[in-house]
């Protein structure tokens, strides 16, 4: 009998703690710094911080890493002026440069110009872009310095790939659209 009152007694002890419990909210958070993150505004103030500020400006006369400048506008007499524009490429490493134009022109625009620049890529035959011309059309007059200024600033339905690439490779792209306008013009 002893036993079985002390089972009863464990069984309602039982039933009181689970009866006490709450699901809706969590019983003890051992590192609450690691649950509750502190989120900071960008750009506002913060004292643990240098200047008191999260996100902070770069220096002034700095570049980013892997980019440029382009001194030409996004306009019709900026792309004429990059016409004349030449490649900043190493010439003597023009084989590499075309194998790396070769694969990032697949990578990014085979999709709608075509693995040979023809213009008939795999969304064009699809018909869901229209209107993409074969890169020896003679009304184009593409140089490698317009080939560029399309991928910084896009034209038309085309948008910019500068976020997508970094410098050298927009230029071995241009370079590389340069050998197929050749191979298509032969």
């Amino acid at each position: 009998m002893n036993s079985f009152l002390r089972i009863t007694v464990i069984g309602c002890l039982l039933v009181v703690i689970a009866a006490c419990q709450d699901k809706r909210k969590p019983n003890y958070q051992y590192m609450p710094n690691m649950y509750e993150p502190v989120g900071y505004e960008a750009y506002s103030e913060v004292d643990i911080l240098p200047s008191n500020q999260e996100a902070m400006v770069p220096p002034a006369n700095t570049i980013n890493r892997g980019w440029l400048p382009y001194e030409f506008e996004n306009s019709p007499e900026g792309k004429e002026l990059a016409r004349l524009n030449s490649s900043p490429l190493d010439s003597l490493a023009k084989d590499a440069n075309l194998a790396a134009g070769a694969e990032m022109y697949t990578i990014y625009c085979a999709i709608c110009h075509g693995d040979k620049g023809d213009g008939q890529g795999t969304l064009v035959k699809r018909e869901k872009i229209l209107g993409v011309p074969s890169y020896d059309d003679p009304a184009r007059n593409i140089t490698v310095g317009t080939a560029y200024h399309v991928q910084i600033y896009g034209l038309n339905s085309m948008g910019s790939y500068a976020s997508q690439m970094n410098t050298t490779e927009m230029w071995q792209v241009a370079e590389y659209v340069m050998k197929l306008k050749q191979d298509l013009t032969k």
